[in-house]
Formats: C-alpha cells, sequence, structure tokens
C-alpha cells in the first residue's frame, strides 16, 4: 500500500516544547526570527487595570520594543482607547492576559496603502514586513472579541493563530504518533480513563506538533477483539474516543496483535472501507511516504507478527509457541525479506504488536529474536516499533537498531521481570509506574535524523532519542 506523505492538505506545525506545565507563560509562542512570507496579526488585549488596549505582536513584527506606530502627518496621535488608556506594543508577558476583559484580533496593513489579499497570505493584506496594525485608535473592523479567558487559554488561542502562518518556513518532516494496546474493554463505557486520558493528549499534540498519521500497535480492541464489522466496539472504543476535532482527518495504519485474533482479525480489515480513517489493508503490507520539499523517502512495513510466531495466552503462556498457519507465516516472513533486500528509503521502519526486546512482562519474543533480528541488522533497518508489554520502553542493539515500544494505550504494568533476559546496555528508557494514565510515542523523521519522544497522557515529555538517516545502499 502506498500512501501519501501529505494528508487532507494538513500543514504540519512547529511549536514551543509540548510538555508545559498549565499556566506557565515561558510557553508563549516561539520566537525565531520570521520571513518575509510570515505575517504576523496583532492581538489586543483590553486591560481595564492599565486603562487600555495592549497589541500584541510577533518576534520580526517589532515586538519586544514599546513603540507607537507613527501617526499620520498632522495628526495628534493615537486617540484614547475605549477605557482611556493609550496604545503599547510588546510581548505577551505573565499575568498579562488574567487582566484581560477582551481579547481582541486585529488585521495587518503595510505602512502604505494595502495590498491587495492573496491565498499565501490569507487576507492579511500585505506582503512587507514592514507592517504596522490598521488602526489602533478603534476597533478594527476585522476583529474578533472572545470572552474573558485565562492565561493558559490565551496562550494556546494565540499558537494556535501564528502556527500555520509558521508552518512554511519550519522544517519539513514527517510526524505520527505510534501506540499500542489502546483497545477499551468489553464491557461499558468499553473504555478506560487511561484510553481516554491517551486520546485526549494525542489530540492536543496533533493539534500543536501536528502529524501526519497514527500508527496502531495492535490489540485495537480487548479482550476478544470485535465479531463482525458491525460491532458497536468500532465505534464505542475507536471512533467515539479518538474523536476531537485535530484527529478527525488524521489516517490511522492499522496492524493486529494477539487479543485481536482471538476475534474476527478480517472484520478489522473490512472496516477500512467504512471508516475514513481506518486503513487496514492486509494482515501486513508496506507504506511509503516522502518527506515535503525533499528527496528523503520513508518505508514503514506493517507486520502481522501473530500470523508470524502464533498467538500467546497472558494467563497460560507468555510465549507463542508455533505460528497456526505454517505456511502463511513462511509467506510473510519471505515477502519481508524480499522487500527489506528491496528497500532504497533513506529510513526504513518495520513495526509489529510483539516486541523483539523487552525487560517486561512478556520479555523477548523468541521467535522474533530469531527470526526478525537478523533481517532488522543485515537491512540497516532504522527501528522497530511494537507494542504487547504494557508500559513505554526504548532499547538500543549494537548495530544501531532502535526498538521503540509503546503500548501504555490502555494499561500501565510496572514489571521488569525479564530485565535479565535483555542483553546489557540495550536498555535506554523504561516507563511503566502502575498510576500513570499511559502514554505514546511521538516520532518525527526530517531529512537528517529520526527522533522519537515518549509522552505521558499527563502531558510530560519522558525520554527524547534520536536515530540517524541510512545511508544509501
Amino acid at each position: 500500500m502506498e500512501a501519501p506523505g501529505w494528508h487532507g492538505g494538513r500543514k504540519r506545525m512547529k511549536s514551543a516544547p509540548l510538555a508545559i506545565p498549565s499556566g506557565t507563560a515561558a510557553a508563549a509562542v516561539g520566537g525565531s526570527e520570521p520571513t518575509s512570507r510570515v505575517h504576523w496579526p496583532i492581538l489586543q488585549m483590553w486591560s481595564p487595570q492599565q486603562g487600555g488596549v495592549a497589541a500584541l505582536g510577533g518576534a520580526g513584527s517589532g515586538a519586544g520594543k514599546p513603540r507607537r506606530p507613527p501617526s499620520p502627518r498632522g495628526s495628534p496621535g493615537p486617540a484614547p482607547s475605549p477605557r482611556g488608556g493609550r496604545i503599547g506594543r510588546y510581548l505577551l508577558k505573565a499575568g498579562a492576559a488574567q487582566e484581560c476583559d477582551r481579547l481582541r484580533i486585529c488585521s495587518w496593513a503595510p505602512a502604505a496603502a494595502p495590498a491587495p489579499p492573496t491565498a499565501g497570505n490569507k487576507g492579511s493584506g500585505t506582503s512587507s514586513s514592514a507592517l504596522e496594525p490598521t488602526s489602533l485608535s478603534e476597533p478594527p473592523v476585522t476583529g474578533l472579541c472572545l470572552p474573558r479567558m485565562d492565561m493558559w487559554t490565551a496562550l494556546l488561542f494565540l499558537q494556535a493563530l501564528l502556527l500555520p502562518s509558521l508552518a512554511d518556513g519550519a522544517t519539513p518532516a514527517l510526524r505520527f504518533v505510534a501506540v499500542g494496546d489502546w483497545g477499551g474493554v468489553p464491557n461499558a463505557p468499553f473504555h478506560t480513563a487511561r484510553e481516554m486520558a491517551n486520546a485526549k493528549e494525542i489530540a492536543r499534540t496533533v493539534q500543536i506538533l501536528g502529524a501526519d498519521f497514527i500508527l496502531s500497535l495492535g490489540d485495537n480492541f480487548y479482550f476478544t477483539g470485535v465479531q463482525d464489522v458491525n460491532d458497536k466496539r468500532f465505534q464505542e472504543t475507536f471512533e467515539d474516543v479518538f474523536s476531537d476535532r485535530s484527529l478527525r482527518n488524521v489516517p490511522w495504519y492499522v496492524l493486529a496483535g494477539n487479543h485481536d485474533h482471538l476475534g474476527n482479525v478480517s472484520a478489522q480489515i473490512a472496516y477500512s472501507k467504512i471508516s475514513k480513517r481506518w486503513n487496514f489493508p492486509s494482515p501486513f503490507y508496506r507504506l511509503r511516504f516522502k518527506i515535503p520539499r525533499t528527496n528523503v523517502s520513508v518505508a514503514i512495513f506493517m507486520l502481522d507478527t501473530v500470523t508470524l510466531c502464533g498467538n500467546s495466552d497472558d494467563f497460560l503462556s507468555q510465549q507463542p509457541e508455533r505460528p497456526r498457519d505454517v505456511k502463511l507465516a513462511r509467506t510473510q516472513l519471505s515477502w519481508l525479506k524480499k522487500q527489506l533486500a528491496a528497500a532504497r528509503e533513506d529510513y526504513v521502519l518495520v513495526a509489529g504488536h510483539y516486541p523483539v526486546w523487552s525487560i517486561a512482562e512478556h520479555g523477548p519474543t523468541h521467535c522474533l529474536v530469531k527470526q526478525l533480528r537478523p533481517l532488522l541488522a543485515t537491512y540497516r533497518v532504522t527501528a522497530y516499533l511494537c507494542g504487547h508489554d504494557h508500559n513505554l520502553q526504548y532499547l538500543q542493539d549494537e548495530n544501531g537498531v532502535g526498538y521503540v515500544l509503546s503500548g501504555a494505550g490502555n494499561f500501565m504494568d510496572p514489571s521488569k521481570r525479564h530485565q535479565r533476559k535483555v542483553p546489557n546496555g540495550y536498555l535506554r528508557f523504561h516507563y511503566g509506574t502502575e498510576d500513570s494514565l499511559g502514554g505514546f510515542a511521538y516520532v518525527e523523521i526530517s531529512s537528517k535524523e529520526m527522533t522519537v519522544t515518549y509522552i505521558e497522557a499527563s502531558g510530560k515529555s519522558l525520554f527524547k532519542t534520536s536515530l540517524p538517516r541510512r545511508a544509501r545502499p
């Protein structure tokens, strides 16, 4: 399956660091100098304590240097605001938004005659970097008044307003969320508090940082999968949970886990024809992306590790014993070997449900250590992504292959019972705090490197690492 690297016309967004405690003023807005293509809006904040209006501009618009706009010749200067104060321009500072009655958006215009709006500046009326507000003495024609808001809400609003303009200047990259074992429960309300918390934080991450897609790493429906394509679990565990506006047009690429195989995996595949977001074309398949404005490409090989190794009973045995269909297992392994041998992409990822390496409850999957690990090393795979163990882990072997375990979408397990089964030095990060709300991995791939950030459902950044771009064969 070929997958475009640019979905639904969504612009990628660059922002301040994601893990910002609520109410922290330093979160503000990115501070890099804009190019002449970036058009900064002005925000007017009406403050009775300061007796007037504060116009908030961005870097490159003269923000941070308090000065009033030049008055037209013969003009006595800025008129008093409706609250009797005068107008200054400065960056948003801690506490300023807390004193505001209203937040008003002003239009931009150049110092001279305004230029006609274009698609590029979205009606900003200018292509100049020397910008001044059209009028600060009167409420702007294009103004928008919003209800009173606290500091954090004002910051998020300002960030959302500025980020689309910054997107064109951001580093081109492919961005996605990797989350496994998120599949709710089979009884009402068919989801858990952890799944809901992860859905909320994934939505916030996508809104702020952007994402081209979400990679589902299996165990999509606990505990016995779905029965048919009309199973209500699709709606109650998936559609109704990941329902935030920021997620509506983000595609999911799905693979099956051991609990999915206790139900009807064919029904999950068929659901691809019903849901516009759900993409599960076959038990194993290939995705290919191109990073925008570059020649850098990314391949992801989605595996069904259950048909490859067999199913595992979490209560009787931690290891899959043998594949149910040996011929199908051999077919999948042969397909993967040929695909990896032919891969010329700059980044090559492999994803499956079972881990190759894990220090947690299930431990390393013997079948994958024997059959998959040699292929990852031989064909210089960048990383292997998986779930199954209900925590977050990052491991890296002596060949530089990264192992991204993201199985904390619905449950958390602090177990480290297989720590001695993993070679010394492989483990770089483990998070399984029992009272945590879980988390996921956020991956960003640029022309230089692939970065992986583990994010807790509370919004805290737990660990970040990077992997280099592959050398061309």
